[in-house]
């Protein structure tokens, strides 16, 4: 079906799924949480959904419908769902979301071995490499970007990586290689941080995002593909890859696009909801992603950026190693005023 005609489908399949939850007498929300003893563990194991736009071929859309697996109710809410959407429906099941950066604030636990990411001192800095909060154990360096105006060079990557709490302010040292990598202050210090968007989990969100302004604007802005400058909205079905402080290069398909009520772990933060997030599965024999990989450009094979990944599931996919959820890179950059560094 058309993109615009599947959107509709998808607002009226939403809240369908909601009054079945609370048929069940168990629909919670993300700012639910707190609220007369309800746990995050409560709010992510309520059947809830999240639904988006699944690609087919030719520019055709089918209805994405994810549900978390072992829990009470969720698979018969997500079974009545899909017969309501029909055959356009892509069900998949996909066990707890978490954010993939380990701290005080963050959901998923770092591998005890990175798989082929950059975990070291790395200077001058460059993207995929380990990189955190003096107060978070570590994520990834996503990008270099700047402010018009400006000739100040800033790194991106998630709020639960350059801040990862919300006592956190303006000013804190941002350490590389992050505090679980060995990193020390003031010896492995970079820069500070400048800019976040907050998360509260009484609020859907749709970025998790951060910025940290550098000491030495002298940087190396390579991919793997090369130097990266150009944006662009995904539409689904996208070959793309990212490089990352755990797993370092992977690669991965767009498996659905505009993605409403991702309810993500963080840990003693609690749970957020997020709106129209990107999925990405694997297209390799292992994950795309894992914990510590929060705050990785995701970009197309052609070397345009295409979102920041924040999260990931801890099953799920065509291999069963999970499916990674991603901010657009476009709503990213908006939010904190900024662009991507060029040469």
């Amino acid at each position: 079906m058309h993109r615009d005609e599947a959107r509709t489908i998808k607002q009226r399949l939403a809240r369908l799924a909601w009054e079945l939850a609370e048929a069940q007498g168990v629909a919670l929300r993300a700012s639910s949480y707190g609220q007369e003893g309800v746990t995050a563990e409560d709010v992510l194991n309520a059947p809830t959904l999240a639904i988006g736009l699944a690609p087919r071929a030719d520019d055709d859309y089918g209805i994405a419908v994810r549900y978390r697996m072992d829990v009470a109710g969720a698979a018969a809410v997500a079974e009545q769902v899909a017969v309501e959407a029909g055959p356009d429906a892509d069900v998949r099941r996909t066990g707890r979301i978490l954010s993939l950066a380990d701290g005080p604030w963050s959901g998923a636990a770092l591998p005890a071995e990175p798989a082929q990411g950059e975990t070291g001192r790395v200077r001058p800095l460059r993207p995929g490499v380990s990189i955190a909060h003096a107060d978070v154990t570590a994520g990834t360096l996503g990008a270099f970007v700047t402010r018009d105006g400006s000739d100040r060079v800033f790194v991106l990557s998630n709020w639960h990586v350059l801040a990862g709490s919300p006592s956190a302010a303006a000013g804190d040292a941002i350490l590389q290689p992050g505090p679980a990598d060995g990193g020390t202050a003031p010896e492995d210090r970079v820069g500070a941080l400048a800019d976040m968007v907050p998360l509260r989990p009484s609020e859907p969100a749709t970025v998790d995002a951060a910025l940290a302004l550098l000491d030495d604007p002298e940087v190396d802005l390579a991919y793997p593909v090369g130097p990266i400058s150009e944006t662009a909205e995904v539409r689904g079905g996208e070959q793309v890859a990212k490089v990352g402080r755990t797993t370092g290069s992977t690669t991965g398909r767009v498996s659905a696009v505009e993605l409403d009520d991702v309810v993500v772990g963080y840990g003693e933060l609690g749970t957020i909801s997020f709106d129209d997030q990107i999925e990405v599965e694997s297209t390799g024999a292992g994950p795309f992603s894992q914990g510590g990989d929060s705050g990785s450009l995701v970009y197309r094979e052609d070397g345009v950026a295409v979102g920041l990944l924040f999260a990931g599931s801890e099953t799920g996919g065509p291999n069963g190693t999970g499916l990674t959820y991603v901010n657009p890179i476009g709503t990213v950059l908006e939010v904190l005023g900024v662009r991507l560094a060029t040469a």
